[in-house]
């Protein structure tokens, strides 16, 4: 069974139709389902060409927009707003759209064909399929653009915390770059999609406009991601070598140490030897001696050390 199903009129008020065609008396029909109904590969091997009902019932899909026939293939993603779920991990939509037929399938709740569901259930439907895709659309987006928004916050915050040499690299940069990752994975070629979608021939000239724009805007939260991308491997990139440069200046220190402490060790594990035949054994001013004679030591081997400009 179908999560809802509207007969929508040219006024965008709706009913709910009894039948089970794909169309119905009004302006247009809209099907939508879960991809984990059962009786959906039966209903859609009935109603629909055979390409178009292999394609919603994929398990995964990448956006795309398709003419075939008398129809689009349209898939399209959006940001997961799903409780307890990454927002990053898109949810899609899978649509076969005609001019008197809507019919989506989803497999996570994707919120902005709930507000449509609202609405048609309001009396508000978008009242033509054009409408209703660019409705769809323009919902998508505007997640979208959210959500590359507060990713750049995050950007500028990290940027900010690097004039902090004290501070350590923070633990939300690794997340913050996978996210921008998986937001691009998907979002590259949902531009190429809705660029497509922008031509269709299913839609009049006023909705190519309205979806060129939308395309844009995506254009343009894709291009933010790749700046967004780069600038956080710079981020990380500052953070690896201000970590590189502490290792190596301790390590200079610890070998500057060992350099200084490597000659006395040498005196006192030979002076520990015990064995017949050591000077100092009988004399009780040896050990006094021999402390006096490393400090000299030391000390002549920390002027040679700043010297030679190594401290």
């Amino acid at each position: 069974m179908p999560l809802c199903v509207f007969d929508i009129s040219e006024d965008g008020s709706s009913a709910t139709p009894t039948g089970s065609s794909l169309e119905g008396p009004a302006r247009y029909r809209w099907w939508h389902f879960d991809l984990a109904d059962p009786d959906l590969p039966e209903w859609s091997k009935t109603n629909l060409p055979l390409i178009p009902a292999e394609a919603l019932l994929q398990q995964e899909t990448r956006p795309r927009c398709d003419v075939y026939e008398d129809g689009l293939i349209l898939n399209l993603r959006g940001i997961n707003l799903n409780e307890g779920q990454r927002t990053e991990d898109l949810v899609s939509i899978r649509m076969w759209v005609t001019d008197r037929a809507i019919v989506t399938v989803r497999v996570r709740r994707v919120f902005a064909i709930q507000d449509i569901n609202k609405a048609a259930m309001a009396g508000f439907a978008p009242p033509t399929p054009a409408a209703f895709v660019t409705d769809l659309v323009t919902r998508l987006t505007a997640r979208v653009q959210d959500e590359v928004a507060a990713v750049a916050r995050r950007t500028e915050f990290f940027e900010a915390a690097l004039e902090d040499d004290t501070a350590s690299i923070p633990p939300e940069l690794t997340q913050t770059r996978r996210r921008v990752i998986r937001l691009n994975r998907y979002l590259d070629p949902q531009r190429a999609a809705l660029t497509s979608l922008s031509k269709a021939p299913l839609f009049s000239t006023p909705d190519h406009l309205a979806l060129r724009e939308l395309a844009n805007r995506t254009t343009m939260a894709v291009e933010e991601l790749d700046a967004q991308r780069d600038r956080l491997s710079a981020v990380q990139d500052d953070h690896d070598l201000e970590t590189a440069r502490k290792q190596a200046a301790n390590s200079f220190l610890l070998s500057v140490g060992a350099g200084i402490f490597l000659p006395i060790s040498f005196l006192t594990g030979l002076f520990g030897v015990n064995v017949v035949g050591m000077p100092g054994i009988d004399d009780p001013r040896a050990f006094y001696l021999l402390c006096i004679t490393m400090t000299v030591l030391s000390a002549i081997l920390v002027l040679i050390i700043r010297r030679l400009k190594w401290l």
